[in-house]
């Protein structure tokens, strides 16, 4: 598999982590950058390949974070970096809402066609998730005529002053942030490791709670997270989503299935969604859909999409030339290397290798995932209580040891596992090791 990447795939440290480079970086940065815009690790990269990055002092580290889950595809992939490189060399702005160009036209026509439903759809583009959220609300708004929006519990949209509204936990993303818009709502979402309820009972105290607190008529958008990211990789029993479809349907309700961290390929399906049998209204796609590149979407059902005036909805850099013909290659990619079975294979690989991990480890309380979105719920032995510190333990000895990981979860206690879709189950192994070191010691064993 190393022959295929500029990088050879194996993890090789030269000098401690952080290095001496690294340290000098961190040094220049806390003089100029806002503690604010804080880091996970204060290794600073070089490069990359495939799932292994490189640092500016030539270490290989394991990449199991792509960035939050934006590399899916792998790091630097020669195909998109031409493809982006090509256009960029031709043109690299116009705005499409002054002048047009084909790569929009062609991105909206593959979301059509990948996009859950085989109703008529319209797409805009625009940078970022928290942006493609927004713009829903705002189109679910205009749809409907309606103002409430609703989210569940446990939920992460983004950081804009809109979006901090909608996520769930108030730190550190919220603390002292707001005040915050109205007609936003968390509600109680279904979480089977922690509520022990089937998807159907959980979606009845869902709805519960709208009709009792809210009024299901009031509502212009029911906003779902497929799979929660931020949120700890909470997966739904299934038949909740079933649930909600239906009654937001019954209630004139828009569902928005916000996939910006679970979609394009990464869960084993185009859109995580697909995994619950249920088709959204609207979709909200980023993160992954080009390879690296600032771009983010949001598709749907053509009445909705087109209910808002022209010039209500777009932006100076939605849709860039050369994020689009990223987007375009990525796109490719995903159906020539059947890169949706590449994420079955890191699925099944993973839980061959840490499906045990909770008769193992008595701090693992539980494992999920799908395709290469795990999560690890870490707890205080012999409970379901969180354990914050174990995770802060398991994440500084990674990062040490030349392994990327993320935290997650409304109490800081899971840990999230996102690496590209085309790792090798050799460096799955090696890098679940070396966290395996951290929950042998946490676990007394």
């Amino acid at each position: 598999m190393s022959a295929q990447y500029s990088v050879p795939q194996e993890r090789k440290l030269l000098t401690a982590l952080p290095g001496p480079k690294s340290v000098e970086l961190q040094e220049r940065r806390l003089r100029s950058v806002s503690r604010g815009a804080g880091t996970l690790a204060n290794i600073y990269m070089d490069h990359g390949a495939g799932a292994i990055l490189v640092d500016v002092d030539g270490n290989q580290i394991i990449d199991l974070g792509c960035g939050i889950g934006v590399t899916t595809i792998g790091h630097a992939n020669t195909e998109v970096a031409a493809a982006a490189a090509a256009q960029a060399a031709k043109l690299t702005h116009t705005l499409f809402t002054v002048t047009p160009y084909e790569n929009y036209v062609a991105v909206a026509e593959k979301l059509a066609e990948i996009t859950p439903g085989d109703f008529e759809k319209r797409s805009v583009l625009v940078n970022t998730g928290a942006e493609a959220v927004e713009n829903a609300v705002k189109i679910a708004r205009k749809f409907t005529g309606r103002r409430a929006i609703v989210a569940l519990d446990h939920a992460f949209h983004g950081r804009t002053n809109l979006t901090m509204a909608m996520t769930y936990r108030p730190w550190p993303e919220r603390a002292g942030m707001g005040p915050f818009p109205g007609e936003i709502y968390s509600v109680p979402t279904s979480y089977p490791y922690r509520d022990g309820l089937t998807g159907e009972e959980a979606a009845a105290k869902t709805i519960d709670y709208i009709t009792t607190h809210i009024g299901a008529t009031e509502i212009a958008a029911f906003f779902v997270e497929p799979i929660q990211g931020d949120g700890g990789v909470v997966i739904p029993a299934p038949g909740y989503f079933a649930k909600i479809r239906q009654f937001c349907t019954d209630n004139g309700i828009v569902l928005v299935a916000d996939e910006i961290q679970a979609g394009i390929a990464r869960t084993g399906t185009w859109y995580s969604i697909e995994h619950h049998d249920v088709i959204p209204d609207l979709v909200t796609t980023a993160k992954g859909i080009a390879g690296g590149f600032p771009l983010a979407a949001v598709t749907g059902r053509a009445d909705i999409m087109d209910s808002v005036q022209p010039g209500g909805i777009g932006g100076t850099f939605g849709g860039n030339p050369v994020s689009t013909a990223a987007a375009l290659a990525v796109f490719d990619l995903i159906e020539r290397d059947d890169l949706l079975g590449e994420a079955r294979r890191v699925e099944k690989a993973l839980w061959d290798r840490i499906g045990d991990w909770p008769e193992r480890f008595p701090v693992v309380g539980d494992v999920r995932g799908k395709g290469a979105m795990f999560g690890v719920e870490l707890v205080h032995p012999g409970t379901t209580t969180p354990y914050p510190e174990a995770l802060t333990a398991i994440i500084k000895h990674a990062t040490t040891n030349g392994v990327i990981v993320l935290d997650a979860g409304s109490w800081d206690s899971v840990l999230r596992i996102m690496p590209s879709v085309v790792i090798s189950e050799a460096l799955i192994d090696d890098a679940m090791s070396v966290i395996e070191e951290t929950l042998t010691a946490l676990s007394g064993s």
